[in-house]
Order: structure tokens, then C-alpha cells, then sequence
């Protein structure tokens, strides 16, 4: 049986160990709200700008470079949105197990993947291996700031923008001297965490451009003459100036990068509600820990002190036997 000086003071380490994780749960938890609250205050404006790209849509001849798969599409961009910090559970492991995934699928299709990744994890994993970066950032990933994350952003636009073909200009975080453009790209994907739910946090592949057009096919019920329809829904016609195709030009990239901010809100809130599930997950272990410790505890100090008792009556019942001799 363990000593008992031991064993009090392994019981001393977890308890320290336990406040630590309690209090990571706790941070974590404060921040899993803060970060739905920024979620949410974005969705007005998303919702918007969905609907007037949506209009400038139906309008336009959708011919824009964003719009439209590059044929012949050689150089892919891969997003991937790691976390700064650990003890956060399997976050970082899944998203980059799914990086890894898709990154054989585009290989396998014979494209060129260039890997980019925001958090410091993301980046040591995949120095530790020595697998090439064109570029990283760090320092957001639990409260990501439209500023902070301007270079990341921008940078994927201006690389789909430029194509394969052509050149982008430099920007804080690409691994190159300082200064010198770097090669464009003909798709960009994303991989990142989704929130789902306090206790589900999804990684998902997405791609980002060319974006994908959707198209809804809409039911026409006709009404009682030629003239009319069964629907009393009235849709407004619009007037576009400048014309659709230019403001859709303007807007496209603004759509992209609203698009990108919302995904990593997305990854800090998932961030969040991993760390706070590990960290409570941590916790419980530490509290079972400290049961098991202090009942194995006791256990050493009741056989203590049964062990000194004996030996005081073995000692009392020696001296009267000598007393008896005498």
C-alpha cells in the first residue's frame, strides 16, 4: 500500500490540477455566449447581402469569375482553422483530420494544394512534419476581429482573383519575403469546426469559390383567368444603377469575406464549447480521482493506526508478562 505522506500529497496536486481545469470551464463557458451573441449580431447583415446578391443574380448574366469554374482549375487553396491555444479536446485533431482528407481527394483529382492555417496549432502540427505553408496566422482564434483577420481574408479573394495564372500581391502572414507576390489559385475550400451544439462541434469542408449558384425552381399556380395567378404574394421588380453585373462585381467579394469572418465566429464558438467540454470533462476526473485517493488514504491510516494499536497491546502484554516473571 502506497505511503501515506504520498498519497496526501498527490490528493494536494489534483485538487490544484482541478481548480485550474474548473476554472477553464468556466472562461470557456463565458466565452461559448459571447461568441453566439457575435454570430447572431452578423446574421442581419449576411441575410441581407444574401438577398441583394440574390436580386443582382436574377438580373445578371452570372458571368464572373467567382461565379464560374475555371477550366482546367490547377492550384486549389486550403483554409484551415485551427485553435491558438490547447486543451481543448479533439478539436484541432478533427479538423485536421479532415484537412487531411480532402487534401488526398483534390490530390487524387490531380490538383496542386497550397495550405494555409490560422491558430498555432494548426501551424506547429504541420511543421512538425514538415509539411510546406504558404502562409499562417495566429492570435484570434477564440475572439476573431474583422481587423485581425483582414490579411487572411483579403489574401484568399485577391489568390482566386490573380488565378494560377497570374500573381498576388504580398500580405502579413504568407511565408515569402516580405514584399514579393505570390501565385493565385483557382478554387479555395475552408475546413473548420461547426457549431452544432454545447456538446457537438462538427468539422466541415466547404468550398468557398467559385461559389456555387443555387438554383430554385418556382411553382406558377395558375388562377381563374390568363391574367392572373393563384398566388396574393406581390414581388417588387427592381432598377439596378449601376447596372446588375457591376454591382454583383463589387459585392461578390464582400459576400466572400463576410463569408470567411463568419466561419471562423463559427470555429471560436466551437473552440470555445470544446474546451469547456474537456476542461469539464477534466474536472469530473479529478473529483473521482480525489475519491479514489482519499478512500485508499483512509484505508492506509486505519491500517496505521490498527498496526500501532497491536503494537501498544502487544507492548502492554509483554510487560506484564515480564512482571509476572519477576
Amino acid at each position: 500500500m502506497a505511503n501515506l505522506r504520498e498519497l496526501r500529497a498527490r490528493i494536494k496536486s489534483v485538487n490544484s490540477t482541478k481548480k485550474i481545469t474548473k476554472a477553464q470551464e468556466l472562461i470557456a463557458t463565458s466565452r461559448i455566449t459571447k461568441a453566439q451573441r457575435r454570430v447572431a449580431d452578423s446574421q442581419p447583415y449576411a441575410d441581407e447581402i444574401e438577398n441583394v446578391i440574390g436580386r443582382l443574380a436574377s438580373a445578371s448574366s452570372l458571368d464572373h469569375p467567382m461565379l464560374n469554374e475555371r477550366e482546367g482549375a490547377q492550384r486549389v487553396a486550403v483554409l484551415v482553422v485551427t485553435s491558438d491555444r490547447g486543451m481543448c479536446g479533439g478539436y484541432n485533431h478533427n479538423v485536421l483530420k479532415k484537412a487531411a482528407e480532402l487534401r488526398a481527394n483534390l490530390e487524387e483529382k490531380g490538383h496542386e494544394v497550397v495550405i494555409y492555417v490560422t491558430g498555432r496549432k494548426g501551424a506547429d502540427y504541420y511543421d512538425f512534419r514538415g509539411v510546406e505553408l504558404a502562409g499562417t496566422w495566429e492570435g484570434f482564434s477564440q475572439d476573431p476581429d474583422y481587423a485581425a483577420t483582414h490579411d487572411v481574408r483579403r489574401h484568399l479573394i485577391d489568390g482566386f482573383t490573380a488565378s494560377s495564372e497570374g500573381k498576388a500581391k504580398y500580405r502579413e502572414g504568407l511565408r515569402v519575403a516580405e514584399g514579393e507576390a505570390v501565385q493565385g489559385f483557382d478554387q479555395v475550400h475552408v475546413v473548420y469546426t461547426e457549431f452544432v451544439s454545447m456538446l457537438s462541434q462538427v468539422p466541415r469542408a466547404h468550398q468557398m469559390l467559385p461559389i456555387e449558384p443555387v438554383f430554385e425552381e418556382e411553382e406558377f399556380k395558375q388562377g381563374e383567368d390568363m391574367l392572373s395567378n393563384a398566388s396574393d404574394d406581390l414581388f417588387a421588380d427592381y432598377e439596378f444603377e449601376p447596372d446588375a453585373d457591376t454591382l454583383l462585381a463589387e459585392l461578390l467579394p464582400q459576400y466572400v469575406s463576410k463569408t470567411l469572418f463568419a466561419v471562423m465566429l463559427e470555429a471560436a464558438a466551437s473552440e470555445s464549447a470544446a474546451r469547456r467540454n474537456a476542461m469539464k470533462s477534466a474536472t469530473d476526473n479529478a473529483t473521482e480521482l480525489v475519491k479514489d485517493l482519499s478512500r485508499v488514504a483512509n484505508q492506509a491510516r486505519q491500517a496505521q493506526i490498527t498496526q500501532e494499536i497491536t503494537e501498544i497491546v502487544g507492548g502492554a502484554g509483554a510487560l506484564d508478562d515480564s512482571g509476572e516473571s519477576d
